[in-house]
């Protein structure tokens, strides 16, 4: 299994939305699934007809590919805005693919999403790390942890795993990480 890494940076996150802003269909992609941390395959299976008329705080219910179980698709103020940008802008039908192909309108293969986030990330200049598909699960988790305190506990839920220590080497703990929680005086 290749180890892909997430988007660690706010300000990488913005710069490649900045370079989406012109392609609609590949800005909610990266907006969706950093804003939600579901595996690229199972965003990639969802249909216009089914997230179209939700707003922010509305979600719909998926079952995942990889593990037969269920979990949910949130609509925030930043999925909303972008999802709205896309059905204004690309007029797709209702039965179409969210993330369909240009040329087949079947959805985008997981090596395609993989082949986007690496051309997104050298298009900005983020050369350090490999990034692929799974970066978009895995910058929704370290962004969540490391902005927003939220705990490997709650992480595991959100991401279907069976514990909290999967979503630990899932995330990888960075040694500088350890470093910093040495340097609290007690």
């Amino acid at each position: 299994m290749i180890r892909v890494d997430p988007i660690r940076r706010g300000e990488d996150i913005q710069a490649i939305k900045q370079l989406l802003s012109g392609t609609p269909r590949d800005l909610l992609l990266f907006t969706m699934g950093i804003n939600n941390g579901l595996r690229a395959g199972d965003l990639l299976m969802v249909k216009v007809k089914d997230v179209k008329s939700l707003k922010p705080g509305e979600f719909i219910t998926i079952k995942e590919n990889k593990t037969g179980k269920q979990n949910i698709l949130m609509v925030n103020k930043s999925v909303h805005k972008a999802l709205r940008n896309y059905l204004d802008k690309v007029r797709p039908n209702d039965s179409d693919y969210l993330f369909a192909s240009r040329k087949t309108k079947e959805p985008l293969s997981i090596q395609a999403v993989n082949a986007l986030l690496k051309k997104w990330t050298r298009a900005i200049n983020l050369d350090h790390g490999n990034y692929g598909a799974h970066t978009l699960r895995k910058t929704f988790g370290f962004i969540q942890r490391t902005k927003f305190g939220v705990g490997f506990e709650l992480l595991a839920k959100r991401f279907n795993h069976s514990s909290p220590t999967t979503t630990m080497r899932y995330l990888g703990l960075t040694s500088d990480e350890v470093n910093e929680v040495l340097m609290n005086e007690i």
